[in-house]
């Protein structure tokens, strides 16, 4: 039984600072900053912080879909789930490439939005889905620079962006430190 509840303990433990070291609540909330918990997300933040829709949206208003409270969370609970583990055990690919399933979002975030636009003009029907099969376009093939700007690994090296917290606590951080043997101490000539 002691062995059971050591293990147990063991296995919590390890689950909270997992938790902690990828900050996966932060994904609860809609907070823009949330997204740079990966560093590869960077350029992503910066070139949307420097776009017009930077004032009128946050991230979760193109990449989470908008049409119903449970279709919101569980694309919260999915994404973030792979986001958090894939930050936390650094398997995040060098180019961010959005899914299908992330296209279909962001494309009825887009016409959600732009409604009114896109009333007055023919392309009402455009769809990713349709866009897939050749018989449309997706929004970003022609507003390619919206909001994100021209986004790859070295378009943006001087973007001020709020730097990411450290893993380590505080107080383990400023833990003085000790020399490895006595002779290292002893150095009066």
């Amino acid at each position: 039984m002691p062995l059971v509840l050591i293990a147990g303990g063991i296995f919590c433990g390890l689950g909270f600072v997992t938790l902690h070291i990828s900050n996966a609540t932060s994904y609860l909330v809609d907070d823009p900053r949330a997204c740079i918990n990966c560093h590869i997300m960077i350029p992503h933040y910066a070139t949307w912080q420097n776009s017009s829709h930077a004032r009128v949206t946050t991230c979760n208003s193109c990449h989470v879909p908008q049409d119903s409270f449970f279709r919101k969370w569980k694309t919260k609970a999915q994404d973030g789930g792979r986001h958090a583990f894939m930050f936390t055990f650094r398997l995040e690919p060098d180019v961010i490439r959005i899914h299908e399933a992330g296209q279909n979002v962001v494309m009825e975030n887009c016409m959600r939005c732009h409604e009114h636009d896109l009333q007055q003009t023919s392309l009402r029907e455009i769809t990713a889905s349709k866009a897939r099969h050749g018989e449309g376009m997706l929004c970003w093939e022609c507003h390619r620079e919206v909001p994100h700007g021209q986004v790859h690994s070295g378009s943006t090296p001087h973007a001020r962006v709020p730097q990411l917290e450290p893993a380590i606590p505080e107080w383990l951080r400023t833990l003085p430190a000790r020399s490895s043997s006595p002779s290292q101490r002893e150095t009066t000539p």
